[in-house]
């Protein structure tokens, strides 16, 4: 490490979802004496968080980056192709072959040493039928990377149609305009989706613009207590105080078939609008190119994965205020362009799931494939 060199640094998301970016940081910054250097395709995977399938195939295009020397590199051998091991470390397979190799005290002390890693066995076909899986699931990616871009171009053109509709109008700070925020409360729980007859807790990535995900919930172990000021209700209208600089501050509204008994955690908010604020129109001038730079600048912490915006200044953040008739009117356009949006990513998350059936059959050989 030399003090007055700036390194690019990268993590490895889990679950098989690549790489996180980081911050380039100072040699002098650091009490690394040395970093791993990580070159464009080379399987990558973090020591620390290996059980929970963090590793990637670095892309063919990575620039110049570097990692410390908890996330081990390999290059392949001739027989591996590297786009055939990215297709890999997205399956369940691998992830539980991380989790058998993981030791440690538990938890996040649990670790997978490169040895441990190397002795791991799995089923890798021969480098013909490796290519034809890559040829296979790469066209379902390339149909998935569509219809995503569908939806982001949607969501751009809804915001727009928005944008128009408000201009000239008032601003006001948004605390002007609620009747209270309201919080959840952080309780003990499992690593998995509550059951039909269990309570659970929404995880920060129940929340994002315009979308309510229940299923990002995890069931609360027995015995615990939640207030009921913490219950998600129909119609609710939540904002994640906590999340990654990009996403923090989302907002979204609770749709109506809501399931029963999830709650509130300490991470997101209930946001209570006023006689004169539509909830509807809320999540729409929340999502405005304003109110978001508001947001994400005022976020604080000290990692570049998880920032904080306090309730202050969230009710600080700017909104444009309409009379309550053209609320609705701007609304209503833009949810019925939303409409298209969520039926693209409905069709998205179709085709994810045929893709891991797909991509099972073919790993195991009950679905062949002629080379």
């Amino acid at each position: 490490m030399d003090p007055e060199q700036k390194y690019p640094t990268v993590g490895v998301l889990n679950r098989g979802r690549g790489l996180l970016y980081r911050d380039p940081v100072a040699g002098s910054a650091t009490a690394y004496k040395k970093l791993n250097r990580i070159g464009p395709g080379r399987l990558v995977y973090s020591r620390l968080k290996a059980f929970e399938g963090a590793i990637t195939v670095t892309p063919d295009d990575l620039p110049e980056s570097f990692a410390s020397q908890e996330f081990p590199t390999f290059a392949f051998a001739s027989d591996a192709d590297p786009d055939f091991f990215r297709i890999l470390a997205t399956t369940e397979r691998m992830w539980e072959a991380l989790q058998g190799a993981s030791k440690g005290m538990g938890g996040r002390r649990e670790r997978v040493k490169p040895a441990d890693f190397l002795n791991i066995v799995l089923d890798i076909p021969p480098l013909p039928v490796q290519k034809r899986i890559i040829e296979a699931i790469g066209a379902v990616d390339d149909q998935i990377a569509a219809l995503n871009e569908e939806a982001e171009t949607l969501d751009r053109v809804s915001m727009a149609v928005a944008g128009d509709m408000l201009s000239g109008e008032s601003i006001v700070a948004l605390g002007n305009t609620l009747e209270d925020i309201r919080g959840g409360k952080s309780p003990r729980a499992n690593n998995w989706p509550p059951g039909a007859d269990e309570l659970g807790v929404l995880k920060v990535s129940a929340v994002t613009p315009f979308r309510f995900l229940q299923e990002e919930s995890k069931s609360l172990l027995p015995g615990t207590f939640m207030p009921a000021s913490a219950l998600v209700q129909p119609g609710d209208v939540l904002i994640t105080r906590a999340n990654t600089p990009l996403r923090v501050g989302a907002v979204t509204r609770v749709p109506a078939n809501v399931r029963k008994g999830l709650y509130l955690a300490d991470k997101t908010l209930r946001l209570v609008p006023s006689s004169k604020l539509d909830p509807d129109f809320l999540v729409v001038a929340m999502a405005l190119k304003a109110a978001r730079n508001h947001l994400t600048s005022s976020a604080t912490g000290t990692s570049a994965s998880m920032v904080n915006v306090s309730q202050d200044r969230i009710r600080e953040t700017p909104i444009p205020l309409p009379d309550l008739e053209r609320q609705r009117e701007v609304a209503s356009a833009v949810l019925s362009v939303r409409v298209n949006t969520d039926a693209a990513r409905a069709e998205a998350a179709r085709l994810r799931k045929a893709r891991s059936g797909l991509l099972a059959g073919l790993l195991d050989q009950s679905i062949t494939i002629d080379v």
